[in-house]
């Protein structure tokens, strides 16, 4: 129906365009490019600053496995940081502890190494590690046959020396008696050269005139034989 006086009405048309975009879905927040202005701890990195001085941050240390000692290995127990005998049979050396373990036992040995210094039980366990091979080659005598066998060759050697020393007593007292000898001749030999010139000089006032008068008689006998 028409009015008089009065224009129509027309309502708004509305084209959508292809790049219009409703302001909540399409704005983008600054956030979202750029992260170091929405979260600057966590993206951004930490400079130092010029007047504080740089902080290093410390290494990881490296897992360390300690393997156990030969005693604890053998004696199936936990090495802790203080055994007594780790310092002395270290796990490379299991035979070490096994001979000493086996004559001594593990409480003994540990017993006799609390009671003596720490400069001394080095010496201490090689002694007992020495006894113990000492025993388990001789169940008898142990220790005490090795030390007599080595006394008895000491014997004989002291023997031996004494021998040699009175042979070279010997053997000096003969080289003085020799050149004593030698010396008492040489001053006995001018006297023997004065005697043999003596007799040198006495042989050609010899008389001679026997072999001359046989001479003459042979001549004469000969003329014969030539006539």
């Amino acid at each position: 129906m028409e009015y008089k006086g009065q224009k129509p009405i027309t309502p708004p048309i509305t084209v959508p365009t292809p790049f219009s975009s409703s302001p909540s879905s399409s704005s983008i927040s600054p956030s979202q490019f750029s992260p170091s202005l929405s979260s600057p701890s966590k993206y951004s990195p930490n400079f130092p600053s010029p007047s504080s001085p740089p902080t290093l941050s410390p290494s990881p240390l490296p897992n360390i496995v300690l393997s156990p000692c030969a005693a604890c290995k053998i004696l199936r127990r936990r090495c802790g940081e203080k055994c007594v005998l780790a310092p002395y049979f270290p796990p490379t050396h299991p035979l070490k502890f096994t001979i000493a373990h086996r004559v001594f036992g593990a409480s003994n040995i540990i017993k006799f190494l609390q009671e003596l210094p720490e400069y001394q039980r080095a010496d201490a366990v090689s002694s007992m590690v020495y006894e113990a091979n000492a025993r388990i080659r001789d169940p008898v005598y142990g220790c005490a046959g090795a030390i007599c066998q080595l006394q008895n060759q000491v014997s004989e050697l002291q023997a031996q020396l004494a021998k040699a020393q009175a042979e070279l007593v010997n053997m000096q007292c003969q080289q003085a008696n020799l050149v004593a000898f030698i010396c008492m001749e040489m001053s006995t030999q001018p006297n023997h050269q004065e005697e043999y010139m003596s007799v040198q000089q006495l042989q050609p006032y010899a008389d001679t005139s026997c072999f001359s008068s046989d001479d003459n008689n042979l001549g004469s006998a000969w003329e014969p034989l030539w006539t």
